[in-house]
């Protein structure tokens, strides 16, 4: 089971958050990620993040990454969006 965990934080507070599971099997873990990482934005209703530099060094260091403003085109009603893998696949 592929589990992420997508939450908004404004002034340090956790505001909203919510786990989203793919049981998928013969799906990378990338392609997991990143469709996990599109269910949250929909969910929360916000806009799909850009992927920065820090982004794709952060994320497969510590399975989590935060997304800012400068991640985002439009502007944002929160401070950042932390998603992390909370559990993966066995192989």
């Amino acid at each position: 089971m592929f589990r992420l965990w997508g939450k908004l934080y404004k002034d340090n507070i956790l505001v909203q958050d919510m786990v989203i599971e793919n049981d998928s099997k013969g799906v990378s873990k990338q392609d997991k990620t990143h469709q996990a990482l599109e269910e949250v934005c929909y969910a929360l209703d916000i806009q799909l993040p850009i992927w920065l530099n820090d982004n794709k060094k952060d994320f497969p260091l510590y399975n989590k990454t935060l997304f800012h403003q400068d991640h985002f085109i439009e502007d944002i009603s929160f401070d950042y969006l932390e998603i992390e893998i909370i559990e993966e696949d066995k192989d």
